[in-house]
C-alpha cells in the first residue's frame, strides 16, 4: 500500500470524554509516522454518525475547522435505515463553504435513492458503498458518464448480510460495465479484513484475471484525492508491474 485515505469518527470518542484536539493529534501523529517509516502517504476524513442530528454534525464540523487543513474531505458513516442523506444536506454545504470535499456511505443497506441524495444534494465527489447502484439503470449510466467512483467494502458487506456470501457480491458486475469501482477495507479490527483480504476474497470468488485485478488497482489511484501527478506516477507503476 502506497496511500490510504482513511475516515475517523470523533463522536466515538468526545462522547467518552476525549477532546477532539487530543483524538485528532493522535490520529496525526501515526500518520506522520506511516510517511516516514513506511512510506505511506494518507489522508483524512472526518465522519458524521448519521444515526445522530445534524447539529451534531455541526458540533462535529465546528471543532474540525481548526485543523481543516489536514483534513481533506467529510462523509457519512453508521446505519443507513431511517437515514437518508438529504438529513445531512445543510452541514455538507456549510462543509464545502470551508473548503471540503465530500464523500457519503450511501446505497448499501439503504436504496438506490440514497445514492441520487448524495449525489444531488450532498454533491459527493465519489459514493462509499454503493452496491445498490445497479438496481438502478439511469443510475449506473450516470455513473458511467460521471466517473463517479464506488468504495466498494466487500468483505464487511457480507458479515452484514447485504449479500449471503462473496459469489452473491456484485463487485464484478461493477467492473465489467466499466464503473470506476475499488476494492477497500471497512472497519477491519470490528468486520474484519484489511486491504489484503478483502482482494484476495474478491480473487478466489471471481478468479480475476491480473489486468482485471490491476484494473481495481488503478480505480483505486483515480478515485483518490491525490494530485493528478501522484495518481499518475502509481497507475504507471501498476501497469509495469502487471504489464
Amino acid at each position: 500500500m502506497k496511500h490510504a485515505e482513511i475516515f475517523f469518527v470523533p463522536q466515538c470518542h468526545t462522547e467518552r470524554g476525549i477532546s477532539f484536539k487530543t483524538l485528532f493529534n493522535g490520529i496525526h501523529l501515526a500518520l506522520q509516522h506511516a510517511k516516514e517509516k513506511l512510506q505511506i502517504t494518507s489522508e483524512l476524513i472526518l465522519c458524521f454518525n448519521r444515526q445522530l442530528s445534524e447539529e451534531q454534525a455541526f458540533i462535529d464540523l465546528e471543532m474540525a475547522l481548526p485543523y481543516k487543513d489536514k483534513i481533506i474531505a467529510i462523509g457519512l458513516e453508521s446505519s443507513e435505515v431511517d437515514h437518508p442523506p438529504e438529513k445531512f444536506k445543510r452541514v455538507y454545504a456549510k462543509a464545502q463553504q470551508e473548503g471540503f470535499l465530500t464523500v457519503a456511505h450511501a446505497g448499501e443497506e439503504g436504496p438506490a435513492d440514497y445514492i441520487w441524495q448524495a449525489l444531488k444534494l450532498l454533491n459527493v465527489k465519489r459514493i462509499d458503498h454503493g452496491v445498490r447502484c445497479l438496481e438502478d439503470e439511469k443510475l449506473v449510466t450516470y455513473f458511467k458518464r460521471k466517473k463517479i467512483p464506488a468504495t466498494v467494502c466487500p468483505l464487511s458487506n457480507i458479515k452484514l448480510r447485504v449479500f449471503n456470501s462473496m459469489a452473491e457480491h456484485p463487485i464484478k458486475k461493477f467492473l465489467d460495465l466499466g464503473l470506476c469501482v475499488t476494492i477497500n477495507s471497512d472497519d477491519p479490527s470490528y468486520f474484519g479484513g484489511y486491504i489484503e483480504e478483502n482482494f484476495l476474497a474478491v480473487q478466489h470468488s471471481f478468479s480475476l484475471t491480473k489486468a482485471q485485478l490491476a484494473q481495481f488497482a488503478i480505480n483505486s489511484f483515480e478515485a483518490s484525492f491525490l494530485p493528478t501527478t501522484s495518481k499518475q506516477k502509481y497507475i504507471h507503476l501498476i501497469n509495469e508491474l502487471c504489464g
